[in-house]
């Protein structure tokens, strides 16, 4: 059976108070042994997980089956969130880690086609056809460097640049202070940039980045 395709944008991640005060009270139902809140929890989060975990797998039914996983776990865990933070990245640790699990187990490591690395290429004038075939290429170089990251580089690289978290939110998510997240950041972000400049040079002249 074909698999329902998923948004490949970045989901958004961040709501309003009294949204973050709906989740919050969700939480605190769902703990209470309400299975609506738990269904509710779901419905309000099961896209940005599953988009979450095809930018980590790039297949839409395993990024189906790792949010299955997801939502079991949080169902097992829930009473280990911290209402003082922010619910999403709690959930994006759990998803982050079980698409690395996956990957792991099924000794697969594929990766988006990361379209949104650079600002640059963001603001490239799709209409133009040249414009949008060198922006094309360049993505592509970069999905093939992208394979080469571990596990924790292409996390940070794609919760920052890709998802566009800050960089304290990719922390809490990965579990470790904000200068290692900069630092896998830092070494993602040099590996592509290097390689980029290796493979195509006549690209990045013309289209102005990664110098």
């Amino acid at each position: 059976m074909q698999a329902r395709k998923l948004d490949k944008k970045a989901p958004e991640i961040a709501g309003d108070d009294a949204d973050e005060r709906r989740v919050k009270e969700l939480i605190r139902q769902f703990r209470d042994g309400d299975q609506r809140a738990f269904s509710e929890l779901v419905r309000r989060y099961r896209n940005q997980v599953a988009a979450l975990a095809y930018k980590m797998v790039n297949d839409y039914d395993e990024a189906a089956d790792i949010a299955q996983i997801v939502f079991v776990k949080m169902s097992k865990n829930i009473w280990r969130y911290d209402e003082r933070k922010k619910f999403y990245t709690w959930l994006y640790r759990i998803t982050v880690n079980a698409s690395i699990d996956y990957m792991r187990k099924h000794s697969r490591h594929r990766h988006e086609p990361l379209e949104n690395f650079h600002e640059s290429l963001e603001s490239v004038n799709s209409s133009n056809p040249d414009q949008y075939y060198r922006r094309r290429q360049v993505s592509r170089y970069i999905s093939e460097v992208a394979q080469t990251l571990n596990d924790k580089q292409r996390s940070a690289f794609l919760l920052r640049d890709v998802q566009g978290c800050k960089v304290d939110d990719v922390a809490t998510i990965m579990n470790m202070p904000e200068a290692t997240v900069r630092w896998y950041l830092h070494r993602a972000r040099a590996k592509i940039r290097r390689e980029l400049r290796r493979r195509c040079p006549h690209l990045l002249t013309a289209m102005g980045i990664a110098r």
